[in-house]
């Protein structure tokens, strides 16, 4: 099995726009991927999609196999491979994430990074509240996928 991120984590951003990756995943991150991460934005909502290399190279490679004269297709592939960015984990711990994406999903001091399987997902900490509390609040389940709905917790 590879990697896996889970939780609710709240961090903070530093003035110079550095995050700490939590101390438990760290070394995880090091030995998948030598500490090479990759950010781009989420097309469905206003955070940030953080993915260790290895895994957004498949991403990218069905992204990129999409049919460009597709015009949803060539939105996808715009957003997401056009604002996606290396990011890569100093000797602290940290990585650096561009002006650029933090402006799109609102990033300020506080930050949730939210645990996803093979992928983080960073959110203002606001804003995530915010969502989460709407997720919470929706009570119509007719447009789980059928899987889901045989699914137990």
């Amino acid at each position: 099995m590879g990697i896996m991120f889970r939780g609710v984590n709240p961090i903070n951003l530093d003035a110079k726009g550095r995050l700490a990756v939590p101390a438990r995943y760290r070394d995880m991150i090091a030995e998948h991927c030598n500490g090479q991460m990759v950010a781009t934005i989420d097309t469905e909502a206003r955070c940030l999609l953080l993915y260790p290399l290895p895994e957004w190279e498949v991403i990218q490679a069905k992204i990129e196999a999409l049919p460009s004269f597709n015009k949803a297709a060539r939105r996808i592939q715009r957003l997401l491979i056009g604002h996606a960015t290396d990011l890569e984990l100093d000797a602290n711990g940290r990585l650096l994430l561009p002006s650029s994406l933090r402006e799109y999903a609102g990033l300020d001091k506080k930050l949730i990074l939210l645990g996803q399987g093979r992928k983080f997902e960073i959110w203002s900490e606001s804003h995530w509240n915010e969502t989460r509390d709407e997720y919470l609040d929706e009570t119509d389940s007719a447009e789980l996928p059928a899987e889901m709905l045989d699914l137990s917790l």
